[in-house]
């Protein structure tokens, strides 16, 4: 019998595949790989300002995932398939974990425009079959890829800028600082690449749990913004999850390095 798990909040890091990038968009040229993606990088760059690698071009090489009760509590964080992140492995196990736990609801920061794509494209790479996370027949507010069915995926941005009505500058950082806590700790996604060839996905993923641990912290200030939770309950489950990375802090890098830039929330003044 698997624990009661009602959320996985997730976050995924991606890196470029050259070779597909040689073979789809080079295939005269006879790139290697890695030439491959500098030239790719380097168009996207002068069309659009962005050299960030379309999610049809990319694989994981970090994914995160932090296990939440129904009360809100934090049950435990962790990288799959550590310390190989293999990517087949990675996004077998994401989904047959999210079958193994009775479907929870996913819970990501702009997971809806990117790591929910990523892991669904490269499920279709891998040859899996997803029938119940692809379900699409009944009422289309039921399924789980409706944009709208929070119960399905609760995509955080999406929620705090009213499903795109308004920007949301700042992002994930921005929210996780007003709530006293490290926001971003590492590098930025432009900087992933670099790091994985040089054999340093071990790094990577432990950025992407701390990035983790941002979200898990933002989406239990939205559960009080929708009566989910009192004020006083999120600070019981806030203080929960301290003392749960305290314990951990000592086997996992990223809880002690979380835990070095920790903060509390600051009440209003005069509250």
């Amino acid at each position: 019998m698997s624990e009661r798990v009602s959320h996985l909040v997730f976050d995924v890091e991606t890196v470029g595949d050259g070779e597909l990038v040689s073979r789809v968009h080079f295939p005269e040229a006879d790139l290697a790989p890695a030439d491959a993606l500098k030239r790719y990088r380097a168009e996207l760059k002068d069309k659009t300002g962005s050299d960030v690698l379309p999610v049809t071009f990319v694989r994981p090489c970090a994914v995160a995932v932090a296990k939440v009760g129904p009360d809100g509590t934090l049950l435990g964080v962790s990288s799959l398939d550590d310390p190989r992140f293999d990517p087949s492995a990675m996004v077998r196990q994401f989904w047959e974990g999210w079958k193994y736990y009775r479907r929870p609801t996913l819970v990501t920061f702009n997971g809806r425009g990117y790591d929910l794509p990523v892991m669904e494209l490269n499920a279709y790479r891998d040859g899996l079959s997803l029938p119940d996370w692809f379900h699409d027949s009944g009422p289309s507010y039921q399924q789980p890829r409706n944009r709208y069915n929070s119960e399905a995926h609760l995509d955080l941005m999406d929620m705090l800028s009213n499903y795109g009505a308004a920007r949301l500058s700042g992002g994930l950082n921005l929210m996780a600082n007003l709530l006293g806590k490290p926001g971003k700790t590492g590098p930025d996604g432009s900087k992933v690449q670099g790091l994985h060839d040089e054999g340093r996905d071990d790094e990577v993923n432990r950025y992407c749990r701390c990035d983790v641990l941002d979200t898990y912290f933002v989406f239990l200030r939205t559960r009080v913004l929708t009566g989910r939770l009192t004020l006083e309950q999120e600070h019981d489950r806030v203080a929960a999850a301290k003392r749960w990375l305290e314990e951990h802090a000592d086997a996992d890098p990223a809880c002690a390095l979380y835990l070095e830039s920790w903060g509390d929330w600051l009440a209003p003044d005069g509250d």
